[in-house]
């Protein structure tokens, strides 16, 4: 596959990891959230049939094959990668990894532009929030990738390809294409973005990975109106698992009253008093 250098994030800083860096977890039978420095990708199926969703942090490639390997076998490939936005910490290692194994790729096709070189995202806002990994945003990349013909459009009627018993819902606010997957059948939910389980802007909280239910990472997120709506769709979908893009899967009664608390108090908890991107 060729590309140029555009397509990696070799120049990327990243200076923040996580106590949870490198753990994968057993979330459901077929159901499994791995967790690369800061981010979460979900796997989900069996060592036949197996998709990933999101392709995680920039330089990690390695790393994300060999929890691949050790999960599901020696020469075991997705049938699908999914993703849920086109952020650099949730396609950085994407390049690399369509290198090896040649997957289909989807997204929103409103998400597409920032994935075939077309738009690049807006730069961090450091104004959010008093937060170090806020105050560092600017530093992260904010340039799209260019995979062509490899990213196709996800289905319009809402399915999931490789990925039976899924629907996927238009969640955007953090990015316009975010998208979130649930199963209807035991209310399993990959919320991507949309709203996470640890205060994002904090790089202790981070690092420590402190659960507290929170919106979608400030310094990234563009429309706010749009990202409330979102979190009130999924709320209102009663999911019983949650794996999100940042922080520790959540379940249950837990679940249900920290999503319903965000619902209520969204704009205390989750959107920012200083923003470029507050009306």
């Amino acid at each position: 596959m060729e590309h140029s250098q555009d397509n990696k994030f070799e120049e990327t800083f990243l200076p923040v990891t996580s106590v949870g860096s490198g753990i994968c977890i057993n979330v459901l039978p077929d159901v499994y959230c791995f967790t690369n420095k800061i981010v979460n990708l979900a796997l989900v199926g069996t060592f036949d049939s197996f998709v990933l969703i999101d392709a995680g942090m920039p330089k990690s490639a390695d790393e994300i094959k060999a929890m691949v390997k050790e999960r599901f076998g020696e020469n075991a490939r997705p049938k699908a990668i999914i993703l849920t936005h086109g952020h650099f910490d949730h396609v950085g290692s994407l390049v690399e990894l369509l290198e090896d194994w040649k997957a289909p790729v989807y997204a929103h096709e409103l998400e597409i532009p920032y994935l075939n070189g077309e738009k690049d995202y807006p730069p961090g806002d450091p104004s959010v929030d008093s937060g170090l990994v806020a105050k560092m945003s600017p530093m992260f990349p904010n340039h799209g990738i260019n995979i062509g013909g490899l990213v196709q459009a996800l289905p319009e009627d809402q399915s999931v390809p490789e990925m039976p018993g899924w629907k996927w819902i238009h969640t955007p606010g953090h990015t316009p294409g975010h998208i979130s997957l649930i199963r209807e059948e035991d209310r399993t939910l990959i919320a991507g973005d949309a709203f996470v389980t640890v205060k994002q802007e904090s790089l202790y909280r981070v690092m420590m990975q402190t659960q507290e239910i929170s919106g979608p990472p400030r310094y990234y997120t563009t429309d706010w109106d749009a990202a409330f709506e979102s979190v009130k769709t999924l709320e209102a979908l009663h999911p019983q698992t949650a794996i999100t893009g940042h922080g520790l899967p959540m379940t249950g009664d837990e679940l249900t009253n920290n999503l319903r608390f965000l619902v209520e108090n969204f704009r205390e908890i989750a959107m920012p008093n200083h923003s470029r991107y507050v009306n």
